[in-house]
Parts: structure tokens; sequence; C-alpha cells
């Protein structure tokens, strides 16, 4: 094993640089064969080089016992630790503050303090390493050893006698920041802290935290009483009310509170029984429509808290969220869309949803009942809601209504075609199923209602076999990804035109090269680019019946000659 390892600072730095730290503060003071060993040494390290002492002494022209009394060195500056004697290894450290004036500790001067604070950390045996720090903190910020050890018998007080080094250290560095580094000034830090701890233990004891209060906890009761303004009584409160069993929860809920101007405890409870009220109906809303919810904050704040703002009741918004699971709507944002729909009509209370759901169910029961009758057997969908809809604003009634269906049975398009027969009795004031005669030819129709059928019928074949050459085309692959790409060029085609005129000319190249590819596949499949487009009976008028004058095409004049219309 090589006898010189580093720390995890130097590990991760993956480099093989000298830190700027060691050339500004530490270079112009040490020993230059101290220099010499420690740059070395690194250059080792980075190298993963498995030198032995020996070896690293004879590379640079020393005794091992030379090398060993200048790591020894080093460890006084805290460049290095030694780590074994026997077989001697050392770890090197990371130089600490890059300016100042690097001091040379001497352990001895620490005797007496070493003892006192093994004494008051009885728990288990302090390191030399960890006595190291407590050095180094008081030489780099002059921290008087009756203030440290004063520091390190607080913190035992509250932790136990095998505290750790790092919290200590923690709890020095905070005394620092608040310019507390004489026995006096830690004295008096210490009477402050003592002088709220009955008010942190109060507000413990109410949470329940099964602990002492310690430095960051009277940080936090500072802020919550000084800057936020609340009392005992308010925190104890908020506490309860938001269930929060650490500082951290209790901070967070003050910070809520402060945020919403909620101080008194009156207040306090009136929000968080308003606040608990909406995250129980955010879980009921949630479990209803089927959406697993890890955080209840984001739909409390983002969509309940809005719909209780607009009038919607817990009950309310449970009866909604039921009804759109039914429909497939089953998410929070699709759900917010239909509730703010149901605002917009001033449906609002329990009775006047239900009222509308009943409406609904209602209606889609009769919606049913006319795709049945068209011979249709899929769900119903939101078009044939807006189609009834519409079909009751003209006046029709269920009974005609669903004789308008029986008419569209068979019809490749029933509900289009429903909408085209009612569409010509309402024309024609037709406000009933008109009477069926067996032995006439419109079968007791109006003419018009016929002629439209029958265009209808011509228009919807011709749509039905152009989208029977496509689906067939599409099913081969390669037109397929041909076709894709092709839509794709031709969006970035559009916008080339407007300001790249090279670019827009090479992507219609690109184009162009495409769509002979994909005429040569559709030429396999016995198919061109025209089987896509409708090819109508009547070129003329496109199987609508009248010419783009808006006269009567010829053919509709045949027609009616035919028919006798």
């Amino acid at each position: 094993m090589a006898f010189i390892s580093q720390a995890d600072e130097l590990i991760k730095s993956g480099t093989t640089e000298i830190e700027n730290k060691f050339i500004t503060k530490y270079l112009p003071v040490l020993d230059a064969q101290a220099v010499k060993v420690y740059l070395f040494a690194l250059y080792v390290c980075r190298g993963g080089l498995g030198y032995t002492a020996e070896d690293f002494a004879q590379k640079l022209g020393m005794t091992e016992q030379e090398v060993t009394g200048l790591f020894e060195y080093l460890e006084e500056f805290e460049l290095a630790a030694v780590t074994c004697r026997s077989p001697f290894e050392v770890k090197l450290l990371g130089a600490r503050n890059e300016y100042g004036s690097p001091k040379k500790l001497k352990p001895e001067k620490y005797a007496s303090f070493t003892r006192a604070v093994q004494d008051v950390i009885t728990g288990r045996m302090i390191s030399t390493n960890e006595f190291m720090d407590y050095f180094y903190l008081m030489d780099e910020y002059s921290i008087e050893q009756n203030a440290m050890l004063m520091i390190i018998n607080y913190c035992v007080n509250l932790k136990g006698s095998d505290i750790r080094a790092a919290y200590i250290k923690k709890v020095v560095k905070s005394f620092v920041e608040e310019g507390a580094t004489t026995a006096k000034k830690v004295e008096e830090k210490l009477s402050s802290y003592t002088s709220s701890t009955p008010s942190l233990v109060k507000i413990f004891s109410a949470v329940p935290i099964n602990r002492k209060p310690d430095v960051d906890d009277n940080a936090l009761y500072e802020k919550w009483t000084g800057e936020l303004g609340f009392t005992d009584e308010a925190i104890i409160c908020a506490a309860k009310y938001f269930k929060a069993k650490s500082t951290e929860r209790i901070d967070a809920a003050l910070e809520e509170l402060y945020k919403n101007r909620k101080f008194d405890v009156k207040e306090i409870e009136d929000y968080c029984r308003e606040r608990n009220s909406l995250y129980a109906a955010a879980r009921d809303v949630a479990k209803a429509l089927g959406v697993y919810m890890q955080d209840a904050s984001p739909y409390v704040e983002n969509y309940v808290g809005a719909w209780r703002d607009m009038g919607f009741d817990g009950e309310t918004l449970l009866i909604i969220a039921d009804y759109c699971f039914m429909q497939g709507r089953n998410t929070f944002e699709r759900m917010d869309d239909y509730v703010r729909t149901l605002w917009s009509e001033g449906v609002i209370t329990c009775k006047a949803v239900t009222d509308k759901l009943e409406r609904i169910a209602a209606d889609d029961k009769f919606i049913k009942q006319l795709l049945t009758r068209c011979g249709l057997t899929r769900k119903i969908i939101d078009h044939d809601r807006q189609c009834l809809a519409r079909w009751r604003e003209w006046n029709f009634s269920d009974q005609t209504l669903l004789a308008a269906a029986d008419s569209a049975q068979g019809k490749n398009n029933p509900v289009a075609y429903m909408n085209a027969v009612l569409s010509s009795w309402k024309a024609e004031g037709v406000t009933a199923p008109p009477a069926r005669d067996a032995g006439a030819v419109s079968g007791g129709e109006s003419s018009r209602a016929i002629i439209e059928r029958h265009y209808y019928d011509l228009r919807a074949a011709a749509q039905a076999r152009a989208d029977r050459a496509l689906a067939k085309a599409m099913k081969d692959e390669r037109y397929a990804k041909i076709r894709k790409e092709i839509n794709s060029l031709s969006i970035r085609q559009a916008f080339a035109e407007v300001g790249d005129a090279a670019k827009a000319e090479e992507l219609s190249r690109r184009i162009a090269a495409l769509k002979k590819e994909a005429g040569e596949v559709l030429a396999e499949l016995g198919l061109n680019e025209s089987d896509f487009t409708p090819k109508y009976k009547c070129e003329l008028c496109h199987d609508t019946g009248y010419d783009a004058s808006g006269r009567q095409c010829r053919c509709l004049k045949k027609f009616i000659e035919a028919n006798n219309l």
C-alpha cells in the first residue's frame, strides 16, 4: 500500500494543478524543503504512483527521516496529516483559506485545553485530528480557549457526552458569525439562548418534538417572534394545525401564514380549518377521479382552491368528479374545464349541478336510442350531444327525431344523414314525422328531403372511395413514412418562403423527389395520388345539384324529371 493518500476534496478535483490557496498563503512562509516535499507528494498522488516512503525519499535525494520530519512540519500547518507511524503513512490536506497568514499550530500551548475538553466530552476519546480542528478554529477566528470550552460544554449539555465533532464545529461557526469569540460574548449569547429555551421547550412539548432546543432552533425562534411577529401561542396553534413535527415544518407553516397575513390564534384556526377542508376536498376529488396524489398542495393551489372561490362546495365537487370519471375526463385538468363551463352557465349549487347532470343523463339515454335506431353501437360523443341540442332548438319532438333516425339506418354516416334530413324538414316547416305512403315514389317525404338525401349519398360514396384508397396506401409502411416526411417538409417550406428563398427552393426539390418516390410506391399498390380525391358522379356540381353560379345543375333537373318530383 502507498504510504501517501489524499483527502476527498483533492481526489474529487480530478486535476493535477496546485491550489491557489497554497501558492498565495503558504508558499511564501513554508520551509523550502517542505514545499518540495508537498509538491512532489501531490505529483505522486495525482499520478497514482505506488511509491513507498523509501522510494519517495530516494527520488528527492533525502533520507526517510528527513521526509518524515518534513511531513510532520507540514502537519503543523494542516497541509498534511500523519495517519500512521509504523509503517509511516500520511494524508495530504487542502489549504484552508486562500488569503491571510498561515499559523503553525503548536499543540503544546493547548495542553490544558485538551485535558479540559476531554473532561467535558466523556463519552468517547477525542482524536488528534479532532483536537487539531479545534486548534485551527481558535487560531483562525481568534476564539478564546475559555470561550471554546463554554461552547463545547453547551453542546454536550444539549446532545450528550458522546457528541460528534461535526456538530460542535457547526455551533462554533454560528457563534463566530455573530461575533461571539470571547468568553464574555459567548456567555451573553448563551444567556439569550437560555431566555428563549422555556418558550422553545413549551413549543416542543406541544408539538411534540422529542429533543432539547439547540442553536439552530433558537435562531428560528428569533425569526418567528421577531421578523415574522408570531406569539408563542400562535406558533403552537400553527404547529398543531399543520401537524408539524420538526422546526423546519413549523418554519414552513409560519411562512405560509405570514404570506397570508394570519397572525392571531383565531385567524390561524379559521385559516387552517378552511385549508384542511380544501385538502380533504382535494383528496376526495382525486379518489373519485382515480388520480394518485403524492402531495395535495399543487392540486389545492391550482384547482380546488379556485373551485371553492367560484362557489362550489365539497359535496358538489365530488358529484362533478364522479361524472367526469364516468365520462373519461378523469384528470384535474379536464375536470377544471368542465367546472369552469358549469360556472360560466351559472350552475354552481349542489341542486343546480344535480339537475343538470340528471338532464344530461336523460339526454344521453335518448341519444343512445337514436344511435341504435340509426344502426350504430358506438359510445356517445360530445358531437352527438351538440347535434341533439341543435335539433331541439329547431323545435323537433323526440318522435320526429326517432323517425329521422329510422330513415338514416344503413347510411354511411347516419348522424350526418339525420342532420341533412332534419335540416330539410326545418326549411320546409315540417315539425312532425312526414306521413309515409308506401306506393309513392317519395314515400310521402318532401321533394327537398329526397333530393338532399340523394346528393348526400352521392357525395358520401365518393368520399368513402377516396378514404378507402388512402387507408390502403397508408397501410404500406414505405408510403406512410414518405407522406409524413412530405407533410413535415411542406410546413418548413411555408415558413422558409417568407424569409429564406434559397432554403425554400431546396425544400421544394426535396419534396418533389419524395413525391416521385411516393408515386412509385403507389404504382406498386395499384393506386395513384388522384385516388385520394373524391371522384364525383357529376363533375359540374360535385354532387351538390347546383353549379358554381348557384343554378340547378343538369343532373339535378334529370333527377327531378326521372323521379316526378
